[in-house]
């Protein structure tokens, strides 16, 4: 697997994070939209990206050309609060006029054979994103890529992944593979709490995990907490 480069930038607290991932996803916009005339963004799920998402809704942003895709998504009700494009929804993008045609939901309530086959279609009217955020899981897994399975690293590999034996709930969910990733003209990882350390050491050190398979040409910055790049303090006893 080809390493990319990755630069990583500390932040004070998850304040300063979401500070700065706004900052990053505006100026991302701004560029795409004076360049190319439209954006087209691929969001995070999980907790981390939630209060960005927030503070989102108050910029303006040229709304109407920006076109929103998503990372990967549980294979829930289209309507359940536990989606990635829900949460999206009600912290941001129904906030805000984005057209809603530009807004490319993952189909995952058709089970993850289905959903995966029906996002591969959407995803080919998109040539190399704009802008993708991407998290870190205790386990070192972004978007449903987990390890010990497949993340869909290399050239041929498809655009999306159906998980049907993911280790966490629900076992069934749709992902881009790491080489769809990877097309993307900027990856930034958002990466807070505690439970993120071992993961992030086991990145920096250049274990397989499988945010490491995300190795677009630019390469990657990772938003993350200063004091998970520290060294854990040592207990007293």
């Amino acid at each position: 697997m080809a390493d990319a480069t990755c630069r990583w930038h500390g932040v004070s607290d998850s304040r300063a994070l979401e500070e700065a991932a706004v900052e990053i996803v505006l100026s991302s916009a701004r560029r795409a939209i004076g360049e190319r005339g439209r954006f087209v963004v691929v969001l995070a799920g999980g907790d981390t990206p939630r209060a960005a998402y927030r503070a989102l809704r108050a910029a303006d942003a040229g709304w109407t050309a920006w076109h929103v895709y998503f990372g990967d998504e549980r294979c829930l009700p289209a309507d359940d609060p536990a989606r990635n494009s829900r949460m999206a929804a009600q912290a941001w993008l129904d906030r805000v006029p984005i057209p809603a045609p530009h807004v490319h939901a993952i189909p995952a309530e058709l089970g993850a054979l289905g959903a995966a086959r029906s996002y591969a279609e959407t995803l080919r009217a998109v040539s190399e994103f704009d802008l993708v955020l991407l998290g870190l899981g205790e386990d070192g897994h972004t978007a449903s890529l987990f390890p010990g399975r497949a993340w869909g690293t290399g050239p041929g590999a498809p655009d999306t992944l159906a998980v049907l034996d993911a280790p966490k709930p629900p076992p069934q969910r749709v992902s881009l593979s790491a080489a769809r990733l990877s097309r993307a003209r900027q990856v930034v990882f958002l990466v807070a709490g505690e439970s993120k350390r071992r993961a992030l050491s086991e990145w920096r050190a250049g274990k397989e995990i499988p945010a490491r398979a995300i190795t677009p040409a630019a390469g990657v910055d990772i938003l993350v907490e200063s004091a998970l790049l520290a060294p854990p303090e040592k207990g007293g006893s």
